[in-house]
């Protein structure tokens, strides 16, 4: 491998760090996007998740195959290719993923769209395979934790930002536009936002390609044997398509074509009927058809359900199935003879899908009454609150790095997330969002705050003090309404802000010469984001979307129980986990 230079290489620091924006940017940016696809394009909860499950799953198909390839050609290929290199192809795949989009949108073609959004997020898996060792590689090793966080810190301004400018891109201005016109909208300001968007992509990968400055990261180190590991995510990823095809069919299941005909009788109805008309015939006809199509409709989702159980199944049951065939024959299993990394694998797609479910769905539960009764092109202060919560953390989680006295990082600590929480509002305030309901919001980053004092900077102890904060938010969310609930779901983007580097250093301790393997099973459980929203979403569809917020209390509960197992772990190995402070930032 290139010799790391003693001096950071500002100049391709600074070009590198342009894809961490891109990352943050589209991902918060879906959170604006689903809610309006679904009433666009008349889709179920579940449906509109697909935005999720295309995005994410494209993060774990592009890790996959990056490994499959270089455990067949017994090295790294990323490392082979080059940092630089793989950055640039990665761009251009992004490229070509926006070019898709925009076709897609001219045709309005909502499947278009997700194969769209796959194709950026396989560029983004590449991208992010190679940015973060290259971020550590442009210095002094020492100060590597610092230049990932500062792709962190723009990562997590992408995120803050990303659901503005779509929500305006959307829908032209701030103007309240009902999700009934949404049916109606122009999208050329989306087509728009994405020829912006492919250009910046083919700008960046031009930058990278042709700066003398950004050296090419070349490795040459090669790739430890994990014959068994490969054959075992082969079979879960085919395991997962079988699971997934039935779902997908049963839209087109004579069942679900008949409840669209039904939905269709019931708009025309609707259509027909003046405000000067008695209601009484027409209601009596509409309630008449709701209870046919309930009828419909409660078996078919049950169905659907029990197969995205299977999903979860499969993941969760493989993994545990990986822990124990590991501890009876290592050989073969490569890093996944660990626990610590078996397990966090599931808390790493645990808390990906927990973290991206919460946005997600956060537009149809600010649709219902007792939540505000929200319209889709009403939310983007409240979805961009909850990414900006993940900023306020990271921002807040970053001081560990710098050399500060204990009274000024004491002062860091309580002055940088306030800053963050003031910054997050007059973006939204330069757009003209209204943010008053907002701003007692600040008792949430008061109590974050406190959460960051008890952590002091150790990996487990602060995975289990978020961990129960989330816990705490959710089940408080599902026992309220209101204002309060509201808090309480977006505090999910406080607890989760820190979690990533918690997880991720606490399942590669102790690895060794599989570190680098350990860390690419990690990214490929990004895969959790492609999940886990869809099975809340489908949840939603049975027993409503308030309801189905009991899925993120599963997930917080489990990230809880793994910061507690894995310090017995590696205290079984003789790895002592409060030696490494938490310093990394997704």
């Amino acid at each position: 491998m290139e010799v790391s230079p003693t001096k950071t290489n500002y100049p391709a620091l600074y070009t590198l760090i342009n894809v961490f924006f891109f990352w943050g940017f589209i991902a918060a940016g879906n959170s604006i996007f689903i809610p309006f696809c679904k009433h666009y394009f008349s889709l179920d909860q579940f449906q509109s998740q697909l935005i999720d499950f295309a995005f994410y799953t494209a993060y774990y198909t592009g890790a996959l195959l990056l490994f499959i390839f270089g455990t067949f050609k017994g090295r790294d290929v990323v490392g082979n290719w080059g940092y630089k290199k793989s950055i640039v192809y990665g761009l251009l795949f992004s490229a070509l993923g926006a070019g898709a989009m925009i076709l897609a949108v001219e045709s309005n073609i909502y499947i278009g769209m997700l194969i769209g959004l796959f194709i950026v997020a396989l560029g983004f898996s590449l991208q992010q395979t190679a940015a973060n060792p290259f971020a550590i590689s442009l210095g002094d090793p020492k100060t590597g934790a610092s230049r990932v966080n500062l792709g962190g810190g723009i990562n997590s301004f992408g995120t803050t930002i990303g659901p503005i400018i779509v929500g305006l891109a959307l829908f032209g201005t701030t103007a309240s536009v009902t999700d009934e016109q949404i049916k109606h909208l122009e999208l050329d300001k989306v087509i728009v936002l994405y020829i912006c968007v492919g250009l910046l992509f083919l700008g960046a990968a031009a930058m990278f390609y042709f700066s003398k400055k950004v050296p090419a990261g070349i490795s040459d180190e090669p790739m430890e044997k994990a014959g068994k590991a490969m054959r075992f995510l082969i079979v879960m990823t085919v395991l997962l398509v079988f699971i997934f095809v039935p779902v997908f069919n049963s839209y087109k299941s004579e069942e679900a074509l008949k409840i669209e005909v039904l939905k269709k009788e019931i708009k025309a109805i609707k259509a027909t009927v003046s405000e000067d008309d008695d209601h009484v015939e027409a209601d009596r006809v509409i309630k008449k058809i709701e209870a046919e199509i309930t009828v419909l409709k409660g078996p078919l989702e049950k169905k659907r359900m029990f197969w995205l159980s299977g999903a979860l199944l499969v993941i969760i049951g493989g993994l545990l199935f990986v822990k124990q065939s590991a501890v009876k024959k290592s050989e073969g299993w490569g890093a996944m003879q660990y626990p610590q990394l078996v397990l966090g694998m599931l808390a790493i797609f645990t808390y990906v899908g927990v973290e991206v479910a919460i946005g997600s769905n956060l537009g149809e539960l600010l649709g219902l009454k007792e939540f505000g009764g929200y319209k889709s092109s009403e939310i983007a202060p409240y979805v961009s609150m909850y990414w900006g919560s993940l900023m306020i953390g990271r921002w807040a989680g970053a001081i560990s790095v710098f050399n500060l006295s204990q009274t000024k990082k004491l002062i860091a600590l309580i002055a940088v997330p306030l800053l963050a929480f003031v910054i997050v509002l007059r973006l939204n305030i330069l757009v003209g969002q209204d943010v008053e309901p907002l701003y007692y919001y600040v008792i949430c980053v008061v109590a974050q705050i406190g959460a960051f004092f008890l952590s002091k900077d150790k990996p487990a102890r602060t995975l289990m003090v978020f961990g129960c904060m989330g816990l705490i938010a959710m089940i408080t969310g599902l026992m309220t309404e209101g204002i309060v609930a509201i808090y309480a779901f977006l505090a999910g983007g406080l607890a989760c802000s820190i979690m990533w580097p918690a997880i991720f250093s606490l399942s590669i301790m102790g690895l060794g010469k599989y570190t680098a393997q350990g860390s690419a099973f990690l990214v490929m459980m990004i895969l959790g984001g492609g999940i886990i929203p869809p099975i809340q979403g489908k949840l939603a569809d049975i027993i409503g979307i308030h309801n189905s917020y009991v899925i993120p209390v599963i997930c917080f509960a489990y990230l809880t129980f793994f910061a507690i197992i894995v310090k017995s772990i590696l205290a079984r190995q003789n790895i002592d986990v409060d030696a490494t402070e938490v310093k990394a930032t997704h």
